[in-house]
């Protein structure tokens, strides 16, 4: 039996090449999960208010993170993929269903993230750069962070009902708020639109045993953060830390554990 007493599962985690995904990918897998690790490189432009390191790691595979995994006796596989594409998500869970089992785990982590703005700004307060909202901003973001989690919560009920499946974990990551996100306006617009999915599987898919929850991490060091975010989060009492991307891991593997079997349908917000 795994150290905190769940069953084997096997898990599908997105955006795993880095960050949060990368740090609940190794969660899992000591938990004695098999995991997917799904992953997009993004290659950016350079932005003066985004750290080089930050932007080396979305261009990255998810070697490191697999490697990591087996060398501490985990089984996990690497697969690149476009959540772009509507057909991903079949192709996914094909994938994780031949190489390490029937999916119980589905972690929506990754995102299309992009900064645009309604706003004639060029940079925002953090000194990164911002763009209008266009067709192509909002293909991207809504692509991504919204269709594919729609899809992969879709592809992952209907092979779950049809194995005749009684235990199931979904977790999505959000952002924003009831006001939107100012200055990443599609960002958090899709975010919204992966909570109504989620909370709506949440209902639709109980009797089938599965729970559904979003978490809302604080401001996570995924590389990202710089002299001007750490001053921001000192100047603003409602945003009490900085996480590790390994801290929000934990909360999500909690939710993907047994014990959490009566939490579901909730945005969880973390401080």
């Amino acid at each position: 039996m795994p150290p905190d007493g769940m069953a084997p599962r096997t898990a599908i985690v997105t955006g795993a090449n880095h960050g949060i995904g990368a740090a609940t990918a190794v969660a899992l897998a000591a938990r004695g999960c098999a995991v997917l690790c799904a992953f997009w490189p993004v290659r950016d432009f350079a932005d003066p208010g985004i750290p080089q390191v930050y932007r080396d790691r979305r261009a990255s595979g998810a070697d490191e993170v697999v490697a990591a995994i087996e060398a501490a006796g985990g089984r996990a596989v690497p697969a690149q993929a476009d959540l772009s594409e509507p057909a991903t998500a079949t192709a996914l869970f094909d994938l994780a269903e031949e190489r390490l089992g029937p999916v119980d785990i589905l972690v929506n982590n990754a995102t299309g993230w992009l900064a645009d703005t309604f706003t004639p700004a060029t940079d925002d307060r953090l000194g990164r750069s911002l763009q209008p909202v266009t067709a192509a901003s909002w293909r991207q973001q809504f692509g991504v962070d919204a269709m594919a989690p729609a899809l992969m919560i879709e592809e992952f009920a209907r092979r779950h009902v049809a194995r005749g499946a009684d235990w199931g974990r979904i977790i999505g990551l959000t952002s924003g708020g009831d006001v939107g996100f100012p200055g990443e306006v599609s960002y958090g617009a899709a975010k919204a639109a992966q909570e109504n999915y989620t909370m709506s599987a949440a209902i639709e898919l109980s009797r089938f045993g599965i729970t559904a929850n979003m978490v809302h991490p604080p401001v996570t060091d995924t590389g990202w953060v710089t002299d001007a975010v750490r001053a921001l989060v000192a100047d603003d009492p409602a945003m009490m830390h900085i996480a590790s991307p390994a801290q929000v891991a934990e909360v999500i593997a909690y939710l993907a554990s047994d014990a959490a079997a009566l939490i579901t349908a909730n945005v969880i917000t973390l401080r």
